[in-house]
């Protein structure tokens, strides 16, 4: 193992109390989402407020964590995208059209509207890194977004490849390393555990 280096203080919230901050979840391995989840979940229990904007996660069928979402009060989500799994073949769609395009920007104006309201405690923006990678959004619009937040919201973004825009604004920044996946080995997605 490297020897681990140790962590400089990050000065712009140098005892900081409260919500507010920005955490970015990125990498190649599987966990962005859940562990994003996890944290929703601890959030409601806690008696926040929380909001989910999925990017280009639509469709209904490939995400059963939604059908606990609609059972916690102080949980609301909108999943914008579109359906990328073809329901004959089961195979994913990886085009990117001008529907992707406007349903991110859709996801933008829900984000936008989470942000400023006033009421929520906490905000995920699920697959946003990926949906700016991938060209579905511009960096530019999360970041005139993210200026705009209520300064108590906390934020949560998830997602492979985020600009170094986002990595250089969050106050806490965690890697998910992909060291091993059974998807290379040809075991299909399961119920429960991959959706």
């Amino acid at each position: 193992m490297p020897e681990r280096e140790l962590q400089k203080m990050d000065e712009r919230i140098r005892g900081f109390q409260g919500y507010g901050l920005i955490q970015l979840i990125h990498g190649t391995g599987k966990g962005k989402t859940t562990a994003a989840l996890g944290q929703v979940i601890r959030c409601a229990g806690a008696g926040k407020r929380v909001v989910i904007v999925y990017f280009d996660k639509g469709g209904e069928s490939h995400y059963n964590e939604r059908r606990i979402l609609d059972t916690i009060p102080n949980i609301a989500y909108v999943a914008t995208g579109r359906d990328r799994i073809d329901p004959v073949t089961n195979r994913f769609d990886f085009s990117i059209n001008e529907v992707d395009k406007t349903e991110a920007q859709r996801g933008i104006i829900e984000i936008q509207k989470a942000l400023t309201s006033g009421e929520c405690d906490l905000v995920v923006l699920d697959e946003i890194n990926s949906t700016v990678d991938l060209g579905m959004v511009e960096e530019q619009s999360v970041l005139d977004v993210l200026a705009k937040k209520t300064p108590q919201v906390e934020v949560i973004l998830t997602g492979r490849n985020p600009p170094q825009s986002f990595v250089d604004l969050a106050h806490l920044v965690t890697e998910m390393k992909l060291e091993k996946h059974y998807f290379y080995s040809g075991v299909a997605a399961r119920a429960g555990l991959d959706y």
